[in-house]
């Protein structure tokens, strides 16, 4: 359960998902490599924790494993961490989370640990190609 709820942070109100997402945000500063290594030990972690304490193929509010996987995907498109650029990885993740457009729909409804960890892996993915693009687009506008 210490795994599955960061630490009972997939307890606190309103919003887990979002918490859950918000509490790995500080580790942008770790630098792109450290947050791809982050997200890869977060989704094994996540995948393990998943097993043991889901009885059922639904995510609930409380396991938040996965947002943060997702959150460090995202946050390591990030060339450096800025206030700026943390907070638009934060705020696409967020929205491709609770939006879910597809594939993510399509990962949401798998079954077991790989539904419930592989629609947020997917939107950090995609909020990573987002924000992968931006840069290239506009450099440095998030300095």
């Amino acid at each position: 359960m210490a795994v599955a709820t960061l630490g009972g942070i997939g307890r606190l109100r309103p919003g887990p998902g979002t918490w859950g997402s918000a509490v790995v945000l500080p580790l942008a500063w770790l630098g792109p490599s450290a947050c791809l290594g982050l997200a890869l030990v977060a989704c094994l972690a996540g995948g393990w924790a998943a097993r043991q304490v889901l009885r059922e193929a639904e995510d609930p509010g409380w396991f938040v494993a996965d947002e943060a996987a997702g959150m460090l995907l995202a946050l390591a498109a990030l060339p450096q961490a800025t206030l700026p650029g943390v907070f638009l990885a934060f705020g696409l993740f967020r929205a491709l989370d609770v939006v879910k457009p597809w594939p993510i729909s399509w990962a949401d409804g798998l079954p077991g640990a790989v539904g419930v960890m592989l629609d947020d892996v997917l939107a950090g993915a995609l909020a990573a190609a987002g924000l992968f693009a931006f840069v290239r687009l506009y450099p440095g506008v998030l300095e």
